[in-house]
């Protein structure tokens, strides 16, 4: 490997706001093209990866059923179908970049896509395939903070990466409060007691129960994925 890392598999959480581009448009082909070779040099770097993004750049399921017109059990059933849309864009820009890429979702679409189950993902991630798990966990009212969590205990993944807007945990929102304190690393007991927004309630309390490390840093820098992977870019990691 030409870069160190201390995991072996890792799964990837995408937002999916940061497929969007800068004018709004639902996908921007230049930004998944960077990702895709991003997450290409994570696979050079020896590791193994899984990836969930979100569908907030298509529709969200709860701010469409809070206006009044669809019931949130609808409302979330097309948010997973976004995050298909999105997951397939992804598998086609990392083909591009040279890298086999597998789409599985949690809500069956056989002629589109893989159905998800675990050991065949488990399989397609220890031939070196990026396996790009869409369709939330298949159920309404859960996130996609939730699919990644519960998707990487699943598949025995010892990080994971929570790729946002900010390069870290901090004690409030930097972008408002200039007195906000970044944290390199924080138990999970630490970040409840703290009440720090690392992910939401239900993730969170599942990562913990599965003694599963985060770690949070920013998806704007350039290689982010592999940079924070490898130790070269700042990144919170929240630890058992």
């Amino acid at each position: 490997m030409s870069e160190t890392t201390p995991f072996r598999r890792v799964l990837v959480k995408l937002s999916g706001e940061a497929l969007a581009a800068p004018d709004g448009y639902w996908l921007h082909p230049p930004t998944l093209a960077a990702l895709a070779e991003d997450i290409a040099g994570s696979v050079k770097a020896g590791l193994q990866i899984a990836l969930v993004v979100g569908g907030g750049n298509v529709i969200r399921g709860a701010r469409v059923s809070a206006a009044g017109w669809i019931d949130r059990a609808t409302g979330d059933s097309l948010g997973m179908m976004a995050t298909v849309m999105n997951s397939l864009a992804l598998e086609t820009a990392l083909n591009a970049a040279g890298v086999a890429a597998r789409t599985m979702s949690a809500v069956s679409m056989p002629t589109i896509c893989e159905t998800y189950a675990r050991q065949p993902a488990l399989h397609h991630l220890d031939k070196g395939q990026v396996v790009v798990l869409a369709g939330g966990t298949g159920n309404p009212f859960f996130t996609t903070d939730t699919a990644a969590v519960l998707r990487a205990a699943e598949l025995r993944c010892d990080a994971v990466l929570k790729a946002t807007q900010v390069d870290g945990v901090y004690s409030a929102d930097p972008k408002t409060n200039p007195d906000a304190v970044r944290y390199d690393r924080l138990t999970h007991d630490e970040a409840i007691a703290r009440d720090l927004k690392v992910m939401d309630t239900a993730a969170f309390a599942l990562a913990r129960e599965s003694r599963l490390s985060i770690v949070v840093g920013s998806v704007h820098a350039p290689s982010s994925v592999t940079a924070i992977l490898t130790g070269r870019a700042p990144a919170t990691q929240v630890v058992p």
